[in-house]
C-alpha cells in the first residue's frame, strides 16, 4: 500500500480534497484512494482544515459556480489558496480557475488561461483520444473529454504540459493545475500522483504502473453510498 509522508499543522495526515457539491466526485475520490493518499469529500469550511489539495471536478461550471456561492465556499477556497493549499480543476473545474472565459465572467481567475465552453459541441461530440505528456508520465495516457472547453492561449507565467491540434489540453502554474479532459474516467493514475506531489504528498510511485490494470467503468461504486430498498 502507498503512504502519505506529509503532515498538516497539528500533525494530522494531510489530505486531498474533492469538492462535493456537484459533478464527478467518487471517481475521483477512488483514483486517490488507489494510490493510497487521504481523500475526503469537501462540502463546508471546517473540510478544509488538513486539506493540501483540493480537486473541482468536472460537472456543470454554472451549477457549480452557484452552488460554491450558496454553501459560501468561493471566499474559503481562495483564502485557503492564498495559504498554500493547491487546486486542480477538471473540465468545469478549469473552467472556474481560468482568468478569461469567452462568453462569461471568470469565477475565480486563479490561472492567466482564456478558455472556451463546451467547445467541442454537444454531448454527442465527446470522444476518447491518446496522448503523450512527459512531465505526468512516460507512458501513452488515455485521455476522455465530455462536452468539453478549449483552453485557447496561456499567459508567460502558464506551463503548458499538453496541446493539442489548435487548443490547450492541460496547463499549470504553481498553484494551480487544469485539465480539459477527465482522467478520473480512465485507469490512469498518472495526472493523480501528479497533482499529489504538486500538493507535497508522496504515494508510493513505485507502487503502480500509470494504467491501474483492477480499474474498470464501475469502479467508482464502491465509494457510492448504497440504496437498501425493502
Amino acid at each position: 500500500m502507498a503512504t502519505v509522508t506529509a503532515l498538516h499543522a497539528g500533525g494530522a495526515v494531510a489530505a486531498i480534497g474533492v469538492l462535493d457539491l456537484q459533478g464527478g466526485v467518487v471517481e475521483h475520490l477512488d483514483h486517490l484512494a488507489r494510490l493510497g493518499l487521504r481523500g475526503i469529500p469537501v462540502k463546508k469550511e471546517e473540510d478544509f482544515a488538513t486539506l493540501a489539495g483540493l480537486i473541482i471536478p468536472g460537472g456543470e461550471s454554472t451549477c457549480l459556480a452557484r452552488l460554491l456561492r450558496i454553501f459560501g465556499l468561493r471566499e474559503v477556497i481562495l483564502r485557503e489558496f492564498d495559504r498554500g493549499m493547491k487546486i486542480w480543476g477538471t473540465c468545469a473545474g478549469a473552467i472556474l480557475l481560468a482568468r478569461e472565459v469567452i462568453d462569461d465572467a471568470p469565477f475565480f481567475g486563479l490561472i492567466d488561461i482564456r478558455l472556451e465552453r463546451n467547445s467541442f459541441g454537444s454531448q454527442l461530440d465527446s470522444f476518447k483520444t491518446e496522448a503523450d505528456v512527459p512531465q505526468v508520465s512516460p507512458e501513452r495516457m488515455p485521455l476522455t473529454f465530455i462536452r468539453a472547453p478549449k483552453i485557447l492561449s496561456a499567459g508567460p507565467d502558464v506551463r503548458i504540459l499538453l496541446a493539442l491540434d489548435d487548443y490547450i489540453a492541460a496547463a499549470e502554474n504553481d498553484g494551480v493545475l487544469v485539465t480539459a479532459f477527465h482522467p478520473e474516467l480512465t485507469g490512469c493514475l498518472a495526472f493523480h500522483r501528479y497533482f499529489a506531489l504538486k500538493c507535497g504528498l508522496r504515494p508510493s510511485v513505485e507502487t503502480f504502473s500509470t494504467i491501474d490494470a483492477s480499474w474498470d467503468m464501475r469502479s467508482w461504486t464502491r465509494r457510492a453510498p448504497r440504496v437498501i430498498r425493502r
